[in-house]
């Protein structure tokens, strides 16, 4: 027998590898999209601690029956941890059934491979939004065992001295009900509800056939208009309530002085609430959605009667507030030196205002043709520009007027657009997880989850104009990510895998006495800052394993909507486009 040494100590340095990565992986071995896979759509499980393993076996969850065998990859070194991986790619396999991935001594718990294999998915993060009203309670009927008495009514909410005006002095009562709790926590921004209500209206104009046939159950389905513009309807009509009526600016946000306990429940806390300052970027970012709005609704005039022409009459308030204060930051730590009460909740602070200009231009200049707007545009047009976040929102705008085929700016902007998506495409062939998300530790910052599902949509939004199915495949793998098949082994979305995220930084879910939280919620995900920012105990804290399911961790398990927005959009487009 011959022995090649050379050989068997370079199998053994692998092991050596694996098993160090098996130790920091925790209970994860065998990571994939925990729900399933399409017939035709790629089919990917990662092996982690798979050393000594060759190959893989796809069986009948039932029977153990094996339908089909493959050979894993050769190891892969992440580049974002210590953690190696084989890949098992099962994509040829097409039958329809409930299955395992078996490879050494590891299985996977079942999953499925069927038609539409993502809609509950896609409702429930939608339906995630329906959970996060203000205002009003919510039934069995349509919450299950979440039902809730209403959240804050806020149809008594105080102007904050840094808002006032002569019209509006300080202590002046103002109604602003409705609306969504932004996050974790029980108070409602604009900056943050900008980013959101774009992502959202901007899936119904990308795929509104789909939508107009996808039910949530929520009080207004059936009333004759799709329930994704039901649920965006909620919001809008309080953003509309946050604009001053005597000037057209907007508020930043409506919020306690500072954040409600963990413990409290929606509505039960009785501490004063106000509007607070305006600013350029909120009132930017309302006249960006107010136009958009105002365009989408005018389609169903009889279910909606003059939301469109109200939209439209705010957005263009709005824009001529903006020119006339076109650099009001908003800047908590100074505000609270010359104004109290002194708030302490969420800034949302911005100081950089390009972005939310060529925002808003495009799309006011989309709703009116007007040739005002188009000057601003290419005044603001950038050439490095940045996946969407709260306070950069070009690419919302990007993404619209090549929708609308904009004969002025279509040809130009399409290059930037399949330049970052081919990077994220060709990133997929290098990664462990065999995914876009990961090409640097910066994707794991506060709220990596949504830097997994924009990079999806900008996939999504090159794949509709070119129709290359290797976008799709890569936005497709993002939202496996998101599923199950990263370097935590848990599921992001509330509800949803064998190892689903529980105890999230939510205070509703904190609160109502129920062992699972309210389901459809997207969790923040790794954050290589976590530890110095929430001081919780991390068990790894390597870029892409720094989470913990626990509800301290704000800096990793919080919600927010702007997290769920872009996860709504990456699910339901890839289910419209299979």
């Amino acid at each position: 027998m011959k022995i090649n040494f050379r050989r068997d100590l370079r199998g053994m340095a692998v092991a050596i590898l694996m098993l160090a990565a098996s130790a920091i992986a925790g209970k994860a071995q065998i990571v994939m999209n925990q729900i399933g896979f399409y017939p035709q759509g790629k089919k990917v499980a990662v092996v982690i601690n798979g050393a000594l393993n060759r190959d893989f076996r796809l069986l009948d969850a039932s029977t153990k029956q094996i339908f089909y065998e493959g050979k894993l990859s050769e190891p892969i070194q992440s580049t974002n941890s210590s953690l190696v991986t084989r890949i098992a790619d099962f994509s040829p396999f097409v039958t329809p059934g409930s299955y395992i991935i078996a490879a050494g001594m590891f299985e996977t718990p079942a999953f499925k491979i069927e038609r539409n294999v993502l809609h509950d998915v896609a409702v429930a993060s939608l339906k995630g939004f329906y959970y996060q009203r203000v205002s009003m309670p919510l039934e069995e009927k349509y919450a299950g065992k979440w039902a809730r008495p209403a959240g804050h009514p806020d149809d008594a909410v105080l102007v904050h001295p840094s808002a006032a005006t002569k019209r509006r002095p300080a202590g002046t009562i103002i109604s602003a009900p409705g609306g969504w709790y932004d996050a974790g926590d029980y108070n409602k921004y604009i900056v943050n509800s900008g980013i959101t209500m774009g992502t959202l209206l901007s899936a119904y104009e990308d795929f509104p056939q789909y939508y107009e046939r996808l039910d949530i159950a929520i009080p207004e389905t059936g009333n004759g208009a799709p329930d994704l513009l039901n649920e965006i309807a909620y919001n809008l009509r309080w953003m509309l309530a946050m604009q001053d009526p005597g000037d057209g600016g907007v508020y930043n946000k409506l919020t306690n002085a500072s954040f409600d306990g963990m413990t409290a429940r929606p509505g039960e806390t009785k501490e004063p609430r106000y509007v607070v300052q305006k600013g350029t970027a909120a009132t930017l970012d309302f006249a960006a959605v107010t136009a958009q709005a105002a365009r989408v609704y005018g389609t169903y005039p009889q279910v909606y009667r003059g939301l469109a022409d109200s939209c439209l009459k705010a957005a263009r308030r709005a824009w001529d507030w903006a020119q006339k204060f076109p650099d009001m930051a908003y800047d908590q730590g100074a505000m609270n030196r010359t104004h109290k009460p002194e708030i302490s909740t969420g800034g949302y602070g911005d100081r950089s205002f390009n972005d939310e200009w060529f925002w808003a231009a495009a799309e006011l200049y989309l709703t009116t043709g007007d040739a005002k707007y188009a000057k601003t545009i290419t005044a603001n047009i950038s050439k490095s520009p940045q996946l969407p976040s709260w306070n950069n929102v070009y690419m919302l705008g990007l993404y619209s007027l090549l929708r609308k085929q904009s004969p002025s700016f279509a040809e130009q902007l399409k290059p930037t657009l399949l330049t970052m998506a081919n990077e994220l495409a060709d990133a997929v062939g290098t990664s462990a997880f065999g995914v876009a998300m990961g090409r640097s530790r910066n994707d794991f910052i506060w709220g990596s989850s949504s830097v997994a599902a924009n990079q999806g949509i900008l996939l999504i939004n090159a794949y509709l104009q070119t129709r290359d199915s290797k976008y799709l495949t890569a936005a497709a793998g993002n939202a496996d990510y998101l599923l199950g098949r990263n370097a935590t082994g848990y599921c992001f979305l509330t509800g949803f895998g064998h190892r689903p995220v529980r105890n999230i930084h939510h205070r509703p879910s904190a609160s109502d006495g129920i062992d699972d939280p309210v389901p459809g919620l997207l969790s923040g995900g790794p954050n290589f800052t976590a530890q110095r920012s929430d001081r919780q105990y991390y068990e790894f804290v390597e870029p892409e394993t720094t989470f913990a399911d626990v509800v301290g961790s704000y800096a990793s398990n919080e919600i927010a909507i702007n997290w769920n927005a872009p996860a709504v959009y990456l699910f339901n487009a890839v289910e419209a486009c299979r």
